[in-house]
């Protein structure tokens, strides 16, 4: 009977245990996760967003984007030219070791050698010298004047400069893909990963910032939503994000769920072609056509007037869209306020295009992504559609975004739909990536791969990246979104709204406007 006692003890205690190790568990569904575990290797929102875990960076980006002290405790200008950042002391990588300027100083200058195909160099492009000056300071020297660089380094993820010496482009990431290398001083120490599949994280007790009430997080890659959807209500899943809009209004109803909604600093737009050839461009015959269409100011404002955004807001996206008139949301430094609403106009749209010389429209493909947003696949479909109405074959491709981005980057797509979020708070993070030439000298435009130059855009844009007076800047920044209203460069579609949902009786969530979901937002219930 002792003996039976004490093996029943035995038991409950590991039932005990084993229930309390599942309540320290999230296990979170996620759209779409990390391309690698190297963090510099990719600038892709989904793929920040699972290394802000492991990896910290030099400044944080709050809940609402405001700039917070993180590696970094404070910084200043020393002169236009001249950032000074004091680092926190006492901060330990997963492995022991001392984080110091050190691990700062290499962080910066790996990214340019490091980089992947979305590349994370204009987190540091404005960057010319970094000098340590003692063990938790480092000087930053800038090709020019700099007052965004805090900004920008919101993505400086900084690694072990132990840990990953000596790896090269073609090395790094199966470094870090295999752990050795994934040496952080995030929150959360790296188990393991499977690409396109499951996370696993473990709390890192040593961590220099507040405890995490998580002992392990898994973070799930489902990319299909029905599937996201039903392993949250088999109870399989804490919580998941970008719930799909046609399911927010049925899970509000289920009494074991709570959902919460929230506008983004995301929006759709379209980059349009502005080279001499547009890959597949064809009269609707299938024959060439003499030059490329989108090059027509005339053409690029067809295709604007021709998209109902509100319609897409409310039926594509199911009410979680709103309708954009340019390439920021109105919260984020910069935007227009006196640009006007843009109006669909399918009649206007006809005309434009028949006094272009196509009357009869034309046939080109039109790329966008089907995992990374919500409603991006509904969303790029819906706009075909309407296309069609103005007498434009657009031909819709919807891809994984893992195939997707390396294409666009190359310039493969003369007519493509992607998201992007100004995470940075400032609208030069947007602009002077996407609407500058593509100067790699003056390291600007680097997402600008379709031919466009205008000599005023860079202008405004350059004195936005350059000016330490914040009523110039903003200025700079109004008169270049005006600018692209006008030229149609990226035709801003919605602003995205996004949902989270979650098992009432266990977690709740503060959200971000950058959609970031993390496990240190996210609290057992009480």
């Amino acid at each position: 009977m002792a003996m039976f006692r004490s093996i029943a003890l035995g038991l409950a205690a590991a039932t005990a245990l084993g229930g309390a190790a599942f309540a320290q568990t999230l296990t979170i569904g996620v759209r779409g996760g990390p391309d690698s575990i190297d963090p510099h290797f990719t600038a892709t929102g989904t793929h920040a967003e699972a290394l802000k875990h492991i990896f910290d960076t030099l400044v944080w980006s709050g809940d609402g984007l405001e700039l917070e002290p993180r590696l970094a405790e404070s910084w200043t200008t020393l002169d236009p030219t001249t950032w000074e950042f004091k680092l926190r002391k006492g901060v330990k990588f997963h492995d022991g070791s001392d984080f110091t300027a050190e691990d700062v100083k290499f962080s910066i200058e790996r990214i340019p050698v490091v980089a992947g195909p979305n590349p994370t160099t204009i987190y540091v492009r404005r960057v010319k010298e970094v000098t340590i000056v003692d063990p938790h300071t480092v000087r930053i020297k800038t090709d020019g004047s700099s007052p965004t660089l805090p900004n920008d380094f919101i993505r400086l993820f900084i690694v072990s400069h132990k840990a990953a010496a000596g790896l090269t482009k073609e090395s790094a990431n199966a470094a870090f893909n295999e752990g050795k290398a994934a040496i952080g001083t995030g929150p959360y120490k790296y188990v393991s990963w499977q690409p396109k599949g499951d996370l696993a994280l473990e709390r890192f007790d040593g961590y220099w910032g507040p405890k995490e009430p998580w002992a392990k997080v898994v973070r799930k890659e489902i990319p299909n939503d029905a599937a996201r959807v039903a392993q949250l209500k088999a109870g399989q899943l804490d919580l998941i994000t970008r719930v799909p809009a046609t399911d927010v209004a049925a899970l509000k109803k289920d009494p074991k769920l709570n959902v919460q909604t929230m506008e983004t600093v995301y929006l759709f737009n379209i980059e349009l072609d502005f080279r001499d050839k547009a890959n597949g461009a064809k009269a609707k015959d299938g024959s060439d056509l003499p030059k490329n269409p989108l090059a027509d100011a005339r053409v690029r404002q067809a295709i604007s007037i021709g998209i109902d955004r509100q319609a897409l807001g409310e039926v594509a996206m199911e009410g979680l869209g709103t309708p954009a008139n340019q390439l920021v949301t109105p919260s984020i430094f910069g935007y227009n306020k006196s640009l006007p609403p843009i109006k669909y106009d399918p009649a206007a749209a006809r005309k434009l295009l028949a006094e272009a010389g196509y009357p009869n429209g034309f046939s080109i493909p039109f790329h966008f992504t089907q995992d990374r947003l919500p409603g991006d696949s509904q969303v790029g479909a819906s706009i075909a559609q309407m296309l069609a109405g103005v007498g434009l074959d657009v031909k819709p491709v919807a891809q994984p975004a893992s195939v997707f981005f390396p294409a666009r980057t190359r310039g493969d797509y003369s007519m493509a739909m992607s998201g992007w979020g100004t995470l940075t708070g400032e609208a030069n993070y947007t602009l002077s990536s996407l609407l500058h030439s593509n100067d790699k000298d003056k390291k600007l435009g680097a997402f600008n791969v379709l031919g466009y130059k205008n000599a005023e855009m860079d202008k405004l844009i350059e004195i936005a990246t350059d000016e330490m007076d914040e009523a110039k800047r903003r200025k700079a920044l109004e008169d270049a979104a005006a600018l692209n209203a006008t030229e149609n460069v990226r035709i801003p579609i919605v602003a995205v709204g996004s949902a989270w949902a979650m098992q009432k009786d266990k977690v709740t969530i503060k959200a971000r406007v950058d959609e970031d979901t993390l496990a240190m937002n996210v609290k057992p219930a009480k």
